[in-house]
């Protein structure tokens, strides 16, 4: 999180649900209860300002060296570029983890120095894996922890909606994992809080069982989900498995990012989610950002995906 300006001290305005679709280059509107899909480039969600606007980005993967994508800062930048050069300026941007593929200082340093150059007021980040390979994460906390509590957590209120980075990739055995803290912390926080409050939370791992062989999932999320039940609208942003998803369970819905450094099969092909090499020139149309915006006064909000082409 960058330590740029305190998020406790931003404005507060109304912000709806967000919904979005599986794969890439869709943008999907709420309008009246109905959800609205259409060609990402085709007629817009809305036609003035919108109040509102941020973008995902996640598993950068920096330090990573591998057929499936032989320059992985050259793929991010373009990602940070396409960011810089989406006609507005986000009111901030989020990275959903495993910014680094080994914890080293170098590779910090470099995302940190790349973040940077992203035109947006706020940065704000979660660890992944990838980011505690030795050390639980400290050394991500000594680059990116400003600001936050425990092993980096973290809340903030923005535009009417509360926000909630959490830490899922420490004490890992196969699943995700909050711990005890974290989840006295989900509890405190949410409590004095309307039940009409929009909530974010993003983090590494999803907080639904997706996939749980391969480790994509939460041990423990179910009691933090729990404690998000009397709010109207909660939407789960995470990273991790390295392609788009959508699901709902109730008030809650889940959107796993895609990656900007290399993709990851489909669940269940294959033994273990390897890095997956594809043919030449293909490698771009799996990589990508996310984009979402709300207009004041208006049922709709937007998401969309957007291909790094």
């Amino acid at each position: 999180m960058t330590d740029e300006q305190d998020p406790q001290h931003m404005s507060r305005r109304q912000l709806i649900r967000h919904t979005a679709w599986f794969g890439a280059a869709v943008a999907l509107t709420v309008a009246g209860g109905e959800v609205i899909s259409h060609v990402a480039g085709s007629q817009a969600a809305a036609t003035t300002r919108p109040t509102l606007r941020f973008a995902q980005i996640s598993d950068s993967h920096i330090g990573f060296n591998g057929t499936a994508n032989s320059n992985v800062v050259d793929s991010f930048g373009h990602a940070i570029n396409q960011i810089n050069n989406l006609g507005y300026t986000p009111d901030f941007v989020i990275h959903t983890g495993d910014l680094t593929h080994l914890a080293t200082d170098a590779q910090f340093d470099q995302v940190k120095q790349m973040l940077s150059g992203l035109s947006t007021p706020h940065v704000f980040t979660v660890p992944g894996e990838h980011d505690s390979v030795d050390d639980a994460g400290q050394k991500y906390r000594n680059v990116f922890g400003n600001g936050t509590r425990g092993d980096g957590w973290y809340s903030f209120d923005i535009a009417g909606v509360h926000v909630i980075g959490l830490v899922n990739t420490l004490n890992l055995k196969k699943l995700g994992h909050l711990g005890n803290d974290q989840l006295e912390f989900i509890e405190r926080d949410l409590a004095p809080l309307s039940s009409d409050t929009p909530i974010i939370v993003f983090s590494h791992i999803p907080l639904f069982a997706m996939y749980p062989e391969w480790g994509w999932g939460t041990d423990d999320s179910a009691q933090a989900l729990s404690y998000m039940k009397r709010f109207a609208s909660v939407t789960c942003l995470n990273g991790h498995v390295h392609q788009l998803f959508t699901k709902t369970e109730g008030n809650i819905t889940f959107y796993s990012g895609t990656t900007t450094a290399y993709p990851l099969p489909k669940p269940g092909d294959g033994p273990a989610p390897k890095p997956v090499t594809l043919p030449a020139g293909q490698l771009h149309d799996i990589l990508g950002i996310r984009e979402v915006s709300y207009l004041k006064g208006s049922q709709a909000l937007a998401i969309k995906e957007d291909k790094l082409t």
